[in-house]
């Protein structure tokens, strides 16, 4: 399915494209010629960019597999960002090579990934890496490169639904069971990404297509019903408040685990 007229480049905030325009340097620098592309995504391509927030998600489409000097290169250019500092340091995103980009396999080989809760590394391909590439194909903000269309195979529903099914059924699932470390969701901003990532992941299965949390938390809140859309509403207001909230932690992983059960029936 193909999204609207995609975003252009620019952002409406100055502060991160100055972000973006450094790594663009710093990328350039570091892997020289094998740059194909730079990519937006995440909330900045959905549009429900929330600046006390939200992270820079990118996607960096090169020529190949980057060799050791390149990745050296590339780790000390976000560890510099990191002890920076600012939006630098909320640059989250992967580098992938044509073949990577274009169909993507979950079990497939390693690649370099930085995160703002994570430092730069080797990271293995996930559900959610096929969401993410989605994003880019169908909405991503070029800052550099062709159209991501061309770079990426079209993701249909059934790809984008089995990629949710398999996250929630996962991670998301052994969380709500407990079997998981859930000490990263005590506080109330991190509680707020679960629920809305449930939220979307729930529209996801039963539109077919991603969209903003913020659409699909007024679009759960209307279907779940009493008691989950004070939930839903509160986790908005949340998305930004840093406080360890332990006695919300119990109610949003139960949120989680109702979310998890009405995905397995989606099956």
């Amino acid at each position: 399915m193909t999204g609207p007229a995609r975003a252009g480049w620019p952002t409406p905030w100055p502060e991160v494209d100055r972000a973006v325009e450094r790594l663009l340097d710093g990328v350039g620098d570091a892997v020289g010629g094998q740059l194909v592309g730079l990519y937006l995504h995440g909330s900045l391509a959905l549009g429900d960019f929330f600046p006390p927030a939200s992270d820079v998600d990118f996607h960096v489409a090169t020529a190949g597999a980057l060799g050791r000097e390149a990745l050296e290169r590339l780790g000390a250019l976000h560890a510099a960002f990191k002890a920076e500092g600012g939006w630098v340091a909320r640059l989250e995103g992967v580098y992938l090579p044509p073949s990577a980009l274009r169909r993507l396999e979950p079990a497939g080989e390693r690649w370099p990934t930085v995160g703002s809760d994570w430092d730069f590394g080797l990271g293995r391909p996930g559900p959610t890496w096929v969401l993410d590439r989605w994003v880019t194909r169908e909405h991503g903000l070029v800052v550099t490169g062709p159209d991501p269309r061309e770079l990426i195979d079209p993701i249909g529903p059934g790809q984008l639904r089995a990629a949710v099914l398999a996250s929630m059924l996962g991670d998301w699932a052994g969380r709500a069971r407990g079997d998981g470390d859930v000490a990263w969701l005590r506080p109330r901003n991190y509680q707020a990404f679960a629920v809305l990532t449930m939220c979307r992941d729930l529209y996801a299965l039963d539109c077919g297509v991603l969209v903003s949390k913020p659409v699909a938390a007024a679009w759960a809140a209307r279907r779940l019903g009493s008691p989950w859309a004070a939930l839903v509403e509160r986790a908005l207001g949340w998305r930004a408040d840093e406080r360890v909230d332990d006695r919300s932690l119990g109610e949003t992983l139960v949120f989680v685990a109702h979310a998890v059960e009405l995905a397995r029936s989606a099956r």
